[in-house]
């Protein structure tokens, strides 16, 4: 779904700064060879996450839900020296492109791929985290955010994606539409959450910012 206009969207592409050549090439092989080529972040909110990630210049960054590994290396351009970056997903089909292109990069000794499930694997990590990039499962969303809260930094930044849903968030509810009624709560969860200060961003499918208090 397009929240503005293609010609809009495009232009907003063309002022915002380049995608690099390693992410041209990922996104390129992404639409010929994995289905669902739509879940890739893309150009412009690839920009927007290095974005974010550089302003916070984390020492650590975890991420859910790794996909071909688009939103993983936009992240790591913003990694304090000696940081490192946690990244899960449970589609053992996307590791070898994913390591493909990680190996491809200047963060490949930093980027820490994770195969299995989040909620398994995250209490594992023993770690403090500065960002976390929230990508995966939307039934999960609540239990994610719950989660990760205690293992963040004061001042750290979550992000959470598609928050907006094609926008069916503000539709009628499909009583078997089990993802849309996850996200309604969690959007709901999070902006009356004590422990963190949020926006919602009309960037693409929705992209929610937490900053732990």
């Amino acid at each position: 779904m397009h929240f503005i206009s293609e010609e809009l969207e495009l232009y907003v592409e063309q002022h915002s700064e380049n995608e690099p050549e390693l992410l041209q090439k990922l996104n390129k092989e992404t639409h010929q060879k994995v289905l669902l080529p739509r879940m890739l972040s893309g150009h412009f909110q690839g920009r927007v996450l290095s974005m974010l990630s550089k302003i916070c210049n984390p020492k650590h960054i975890l991420e859910l839900g790794t996909y071909t590994g688009y939103a993983t290396l936009c992240l790591a351009e913003g990694l304090s020296v000696n940081g490192s970056i946690d990244t899960i997903d449970v589609k053992e089909e996307l590791v070898t492109i994913q390591q493909k292109y990680f190996n491809l990069s200047p963060w490949k000794k930093q980027i820490n791929a994770h195969l299995g499930e989040a909620l398994t694997i995250i209490p594992l990590l023993n770690k403090k985290y500065d960002l976390v990039f929230i990508d995966a499962d939307k039934e999960n969303y609540l239990n994610y955010f719950e989660l990760i809260v205690p293992l963040m930094n004061k001042g750290g930044i979550i992000l959470t994606d598609n928050v907006l849903w094609s926008g069916k968030v503000v539709e009628t509810l499909h009583p078997k539409d089990s993802s849309t009624k996850n996200l309604l709560e969690f959007n709901k969860m999070v902006k009356k959450d004590k422990r963190v200060e949020t926006v919602l961003l009309p960037i693409r499918d929705g992209l929610t910012v937490c900053r732990i208090l």
